[in-house]
């Protein structure tokens, strides 16, 4: 608490903002003054209703009770080391990440950060430490406020919008330095250990990369670079979209995700072979993932959105083989010395929330370790020459969870009982929708 309160005073801090990644990765919490943030933490006196991590992207909530009907508070407890400042306020303004408790003590089993920390768990009672490094991908758009409208690239510096894709252009990432100058600037401001900047094939379509690190730290990290693209981009005229799929004619936007198993007590990488390239475990690791990624699906792609960019011959994996520097598997094995050996997990969108992206994808590894699972060969060659074995619908992903003992006790009964009902509740609102292809060619043809 007094490490709080001084680094507080240090930095001037008037405002507060006490913030939790709702089942979609939205942030949510409360925003108040200093002196108050340090009163509620004395008093364990922030609060905000249990509902908030049931509520859906539209705002709306599950008919069915997934949750106690009486609408109860949970106490939101800041997390210390998350505390950063809010670079783009021009009032000296904290934000700090925030777990959520029972009245009781106990963690809410339902809060996103929560279920990785679950999974964190199961892998240090094994005597394991996973590594993960986040690629985020994204687009820059002009604005549009007609959601009807489809979204266009945006004017660069050369004041011309990009027409072609520019795979890896330097003068078409150069387009929007202004932007990209706040981002660096920022993330170094909140301690968001970004690295790589490169232009994807995309028009105006970007990654960044994230240096490895704890998986706890990277979510964090991951939750917060999105917050933070989103506001740079609004500062210069634009929107930052994380949409797996915002644009008819252009590529997806995935969040691949690297991951490798350390030994607590060595500080091994568990996944290196002594003669083999690869360990028994990282093969057992690899067999988790092929068996549980596509009843994981739900917290990989989220939303009715995510599986339109799982189309074959789209830079997107369609199914889950795996193989050695194979960018057409959902599981590639990056070209690397023992010491970094990792797998690459390639089916996560980027519309997904970080902590149940990475919560599921060490999940499926973490139970083919347990059960010893044996993957099947490694593919040469395209893997889109073969079947589309990954969920092609969100209703299919759902069914697939539901059916999964192992992954529901893993990432907990009442997590996937809330997470099916919420993405439940928002295919419906999406098949309410009558959209303009329908109009377009079924209005007077049929």
């Amino acid at each position: 608490m007094s490490d709080l309160e001084t680094w507080l005073k240090e930095h001037r801090i008037t405002e507060v903002e006490c913030i939790v990644a709702d089942i979609n990765g939205i942030a949510r919490g409360k925003i108040l003054p200093g002196y108050k943030f340090l009163r509620s933490m004395q008093d364990d006196g922030l609060r905000l209703p249990e509902s908030i991590f049931i509520q859906t992207v539209t705002g709306d909530y599950p008919e069915e009770e997934v949750i106690d009907p009486v609408i109860r508070d949970i106490r939101l407890r800041p997390d210390p080391p998350t505390i950063r400042l809010v670079p783009w306020y021009q009032e000296p303004t904290a934000q700090v990440i925030a777990d959520g408790v029972h009245h009781d003590g106990g963690a809410v089993a339902i809060a996103a950060r929560q279920v990785l920390k679950r999974v964190l768990a199961l892998y240090a009672e094994s005597g394991w430490r996973p590594v993960v490094a986040p690629e985020l991908e994204f687009f820059l758009t002009k604005i549009n406020t007609d959601p009807d409208y489809p979204l266009e690239p945006p004017i660069g510096r050369s004041k011309r919008p990009e027409t072609g894709r520019q795979s890896y252009g330097i003068e078409a990432a150069n387009e929007f330095d202004p932007v990209f100058e706040d981002v660096y600037d920022w993330c170094e401001a909140q301690s968001i250990d970004i690295d790589t900047l490169a232009h994807e094939a995309g028009a105006a379509q970007m990654e960044i990369n994230f240096n490895h690190g704890d998986p706890l730290a990277l979510a964090d990290q991951a939750f917060l670079f999105k917050r933070t693209l989103r506001q740079a981009a609004l500062k210069h005229g634009i929107y930052a979209t994380f949409m797996a799929k915002p644009m008819q004619n252009e590529p997806g936007s995935s969040m691949h995700i690297h991951q490798s198993v350390y030994s607590i007590e060595t500080g091994e990488n568990l996944f290196a072979g002594t003669e083999a390239p690869y360990s028994e475990l990282f093969l057992n690791h690899i067999a988790g993932l092929q068996r549980f990624l596509p009843a994981a699906m739900p917290l990989f792609a989220p939303n009715v959105n995510s599986y339109r960019r799982l189309r074959r011959h789209s830079d997107a994996p369609i199914n889950v083989q795996w193989g050695w520097e194979n960018r057409t598997v959902g599981l590639r094995v990056p070209e690397s010395g023992p010491k970094a050996r990792r797998v690459e997990n390639r089916v996560a969108g980027a519309d997904a929330n970080p902590y149940l992206a990475i919560a599921a994808s060490l999940a499926c590894g973490w139970l083919g370790m347990s059960e010893e699972l044996q993957p099947t060969e490694q593919i040469k060659g395209s893997a889109y020459r073969l079947a589309q074995t990954l969920p092609q619908q969100l209703p299919d992903g759902l069914k697939k969870l539901n059916s999964s003992p192992q992954l529901k006790e893993v990432l907990g009964e009442a997590f996937v009982r809330v997470l099916i009902a919420v993405k439940q509740a928002e295919h419906e609102a999406y098949q309410s929708v009558i959209s303009s292809w329908e109009r377009e060619h079924l209005l007077l043809n049929v």
